[in-house]
């Protein structure tokens, strides 16, 4: 019985030990939710689409036969980075300001689970039921994409994505819909804790980097969630506000266009590469 035990033990331990190998620790990992500023929602234009250094790699979310891609799998992080028909987001270029600045070794990957028009409520997994039972039909769709759960569908591709690479932060973009919500702060905490307790991280090493919605220099018509936002570090010690001033955005001042955010992107880039005790060099 004792070397029957030991046996397992040793067979334990080696698993244990390859699985370790299998995480690459140069493979560095983000996750990305939000509304539709982080779902995407400029048209993808053909710049967008070309030199794609295939050290930036998407986890896709969602099965998307139309563009050959299945959920849980990584492909090099061509648009659209979301669902299968979503457009360009801050993830796009965040992910191609950092692989141009970080050393050749390191790959970045982005998992992206967001939902347009939604609440921070919606990826509250202790109430995002009570949530969905009162949004509109055409989000229960999209919302249905992620079986119901976009949050139980980010803690799962993330905990696939542990198995290849190192989780080294988290970006968001919400807050269109939850504008002059005094308590959007300690919401966006509780999902925050959750995604630490869940993917067992620690906090001091996993950032949020949060951005801001369209700026009153653009006229943006939630510009005044700016406010609250920019307090969020006061409740999440490790959080880190991206200001959106000068990108541009689309007719509606709710979106930004393509080229606001191919450049909020960067700074999403800028600060983390900050984080990590980089200065920005090259920009791709």
């Amino acid at each position: 019985m004792k070397k029957r035990l030991s046996g397992f033990i040793l067979i334990w331990l080696f698993l244990l030990r390859l699985n370790a190998f299998s995480q690459d620790k140069n493979f560095h990992i983000y996750l990305c939710f939000g509304q539709s500023n982080m779902e995407g929602n400029a048209r993808i234009e053909p710049q967008d689409t070309v030199n794609v250094n295939p050290r930036f790699q998407v986890m896709e979310a969602v099965d998307c036969p139309a563009i050959n891609r299945t959920k849980g799998n990584w492909y090099t992080a061509t648009p659209p980075l979301c669902r299968c028909r979503t457009g360009l987001t801050p993830a796009d270029y965040f992910g191609r300001e950092l692989v141009a600045n970080l050393p050749e070794k390191v790959r970045v990957g982005v998992i992206n689970v967001a939902v347009g028009g939604c609440k921070i409520e919606l990826f509250d997994k202790d109430h995002y039921e009570s949530y969905t039972t009162s949004v509109p039909g055409w989000m229960k769709n999209m919302i249905k994409d992620y079986d119901g759960n976009p949050y139980a569908r980010l803690v799962e591709m993330a905990k696939l994505a542990q198995k290849d690479g190192v989780i080294k932060g988290i970006l968001l973009h919400q807050g269109e819909s939850n504008t002059n919500d005094t308590l959007w702060t300690k919401k966006v905490k509780v999902v925050y804790d959750n995604l630490m307790h869940d993917l067992d991280l620690k906090p001091k090493k996993v950032p949020l980097l949060a951005g801001e919605t369209v700026n009153v220099d653009q006229g943006g018509i939630c510009a005044s969630m700016n406010k609250i936002i920019a307090t969020l570090p006061e409740t999440i010690k490790n959080a880190h506000v991206i200001s959106s001033a000068g990108c541009t955005d689309a007719a509606d001042n709710l979106h930004f266009n393509a080229a606001g955010y191919r450049e909020l992107g960067k700074r999403y880039a800028t600060q983390m590469l900050s984080l990590l005790g980089y200065k920005p060099t090259a920009t791709n």
